[in-house]
C-alpha cells in the first residue's frame, strides 16, 4: 500500500483551498501543494488577503503556509512530486451543446486528467474531488489507463466534498462522514486505504465510509438533491401559509419536532442558492433522462421550478405591496451573497431579485459585508448583443453600510441572513426612510413585532401581510 507523503490538488477554489489547507493543518508530516493556472488566484493565496472568505480559513492557512502547505502555478513539478492528486476543478452546468442547461461541463476535469497522464513519471492515486455526474470516474480511468505503462499506473478514487459554505472549516475539522469510493479490485482497495489513512489522522474511522466508485459519485448528488428538496418543500408550504394566515415558523417547528423529520433545512427563504444545489439537481435530472427515467427527471426538476417560483412570488409581493409599481422607487437590498458567512454569490437569490427590480426601473442600493462591488456588477451585467451594463450602473449603487443603503429608501429587502442585520438600529433607519416605510424579510431573521412598533410595514416570507 502507498504511504501518502506528498499531495497535490489541481484547482485552488472553494473546495480545493479549504480542504487541502485542513489536510495540511492536521497532517504536518504530509506536504500539500495546491496548483492553479490562474496566477492572480495563487498570488492571493500567498498574500494576507485570501481569495475566498470562510470563517477560520485564514488562521489555518497562515499556520501551515510555507511549512507543509504551498500554493503555486508550477503544475508539472507538483504533479510529479505527488503520491496522491486531488482533481478539484470547476464543473459548471453546460451552456451549449448536448445537455445544455442540465449536464455538467466536464471539460476541466478531462483536461486535468489528460494533464496528469502526460506529466506523470511515476504511479499516482488520482482522486475525483469535483462534483461530477455518476460514472465520470469511468471516463477518467479510461484516459489514465490509456497512458499507463509497466512502470506507471494510476488508481482512481472518488472523494466527494460535503461542505457547507460559511461552515466549511468546521465541516472539515469535524465531518459527519468522509466518503471514499474505489474500484472493487485489490489495487483499488489499496488506494482507497491509503486515502483512508490520510483522513484517519483526525477523523474517527467509523465516520470514514468506503464504497464503490459509482455509489460515491451518486451519493454526493443525492445528498444535495435531498437537502434542496426540503427547502423547496418548506417554501411551498410558506406560500400556503401566506394565503391562509398560518405562520410558517410555527408550522416548521411543529414538523421539525417529529424525530422522523428533524428541524434542519426547514427554514423558509426567498430561495436557495450556491454552487451546488441547483447544479447537482440539474445533473440528476439529466442523468435520469439519459437513463430513460422521465418521471424521475420530472420529480427532481420540480425542486428547481419551485425555487424559481419562490423568488418570482417574492418579487411580485413586493411590487403589489408598493402600490403595484416600483418605477424610480429606492429599494435597499440587504445582502447579496447566497448565504451568510461567505462572499460567494453563485446562484444567489439576490441576483434574481435585483434583476427584476432593474427591469421594473427601480433604483437599488446594495449592501453586503463580504461581496465586492466588482462581483456584484459582474453578476448583474449581461454583456453581449444586448449589453445592459450601463443600465445596471445607472440603477444600482453599492452602499458602505445598511444605513447608507436605506437612506431615503421606500423599502428594505433582506436577501441574505447576515447576523449584523438583526442588530441594526431600526429606529434610526426608519427616521431616514420614505413613509410608509416597508421591510420585506426574505430570510425570517427580523423581529416583525418590534419593527411594527417602530412604524414599519413588515412583510415576511411565510406570513400573511399586515
Amino acid at each position: 500500500m502507498v504511504k501518502v507523503k506528498n499531495i497535490c490538488c489541481i484547482g485552488a477554489g472553494y473546495v480545493g483551498g479549504p480542504t487541502c489547507s485542513v489536510i495540511a493543518f492536521k497532517c504536518p508530516h504530509i506536504k500539500v501543494t495546491l496548483v492553479d493556472l490562474n496566477p492572480e488566484r495563487i498570488a492571493a493565496w500567498n498574500s494576507d488577503q485570501l481569495p475566498i472568505y470562510e470563517p477560520g480559513l485564514s488562521e489555518i492557512v497562515f499556520a501551515r503556509r510555507g511549512k507543509n502547505l504551498f500554493f503555486t502555478t508550477e503544475v508539472d513539478q507538483a504533479v510529479n512530486e505527488a503520491d496522491l492528486i486531488f482533481v478539484s476543478v470547476n464543473t459548471p452546468t453546460k451552456k451549449a451543446g448536448m445537455g445544455a442547461g442540465f449536464a455538467a461541463d466536464l471539460a476541466y476535469v478531462e483536461a486535468a486528467t489528460r494533464g496528469i497522464a502526460s506529466i506523470s513519471k511515476s504511479s499516482k492515486i488520482v482522486v475525483e474531488k469535483s462534483t461530477v455526474p455518476c460514472r465520470t470516474a469511468e471516463s477518467m480511468r479510461t484516459i489514465l489507463e490509456a497512458n499507463s505503462t509497466g512502470d506507471i499506473r494510476f488508481d482512481i478514487l472518488s472523494n466527494p466534498e460535503f461542505l457547507a459554505e460559511g461552515t466549511a472549516i468546521q465541516d472539515l475539522l469535524n465531518p459527519d462522514r468522509v466518503l471514499i469510493g474505489a474500484l472493487q479490485t485489490e489495487d483499488g482497495q489499496k488506494a482507497q486505504l491509503a486515502l483512508v489513512e490520510v483522513y484517519a489522522n483526525w477523523v474517527p474511522t467509523e465516520r470514514i465510509i468506503t464504497t464503490n466508485l459509482w455509489s460515491s459519485e451518486l451519493s454526493k448528488l443525492a445528498a444535495n438533491a435531498l437537502l434542496a428538496q426540503r427547502i423547496s418543500s418548506i417554501n411551498a408550504l410558506s406560500a400556503i401559509c401566506e394565503a391562509t394566515g398560518a405562520d410558517i415558523d410555527e408550522v416548521a417547528y411543529a414538523c421539525g419536532c417529529d424525530s422522523r423529520i428533524g428541524p434542519k433545512f426547514l427554514k423558509p427563504s426567498v430561495g436557495f442558492g450556491g454552487s451546488c444545489f441547483q447544479k447537482d439537481i440539474l445533473n440528476l435530472v439529466y442523468l435520469s433522462d439519459q437513463l430513460n427515467l422521465p418521471e424521475v427527471a420530472a420529480y427532481w426538476k420540480q425542486v428547481i421550478d419551485l425555487n424559481e417560483y419562490q423568488k418570482k412570488r417574492f418579487v411580485e409581493r413586493i411590487i403589489k405591496t408598493l402600490f403595484n409599481t416600483i418605477t424610480n422607487k429606492k429599494i435597499a437590498l440587504f445582502g447579496f451573497a447566497f448565504k451568510k458567512d461567505t462572499g460567494d454569490t453563485r446562484e444567489s437569490a439576490a441576483i434574481t431579485l435585483c434583476k427584476h427590480f432593474i427591469q421594473e426601473r427601480a433604483n437599488v442600493r446594495i449592501y453586503d459585508p463580504k461581496v465586492t462591488s466588482t462581483q456584484i456588477f459582474l453578476d448583474l451585467s449581461e454583456p453581449g448583443i444586448l449589453d445592459n451594463t450601463l443600465d445596471v450602473k445607472n440603477r444600482v449603487v453599492i452602499a458602505r453600510s445598511p444605513y447608507d443603503a436605506s437612506e431615503d429608501a421606500d423599502a428594505i429587502v433582506v436577501a441574505t441572513e447576515w447576523d449584523e442585520f438583526k442588530e441594526l438600529d431600526f429606529t434610526r433607519i426608519y427616521k431616514r426612510m420614505n413613509k410608509p416605510a416597508f421591510i420585506f424579510d426574505g430570510r425570517l431573521i427580523l423581529n416583525a413585532a418590534k419593527l411594527e412598533k417602530i412604524g414599519f410595514s413588515v412583510h415576511t416570507i411565510g406570513r400573511s401581510g399586515v
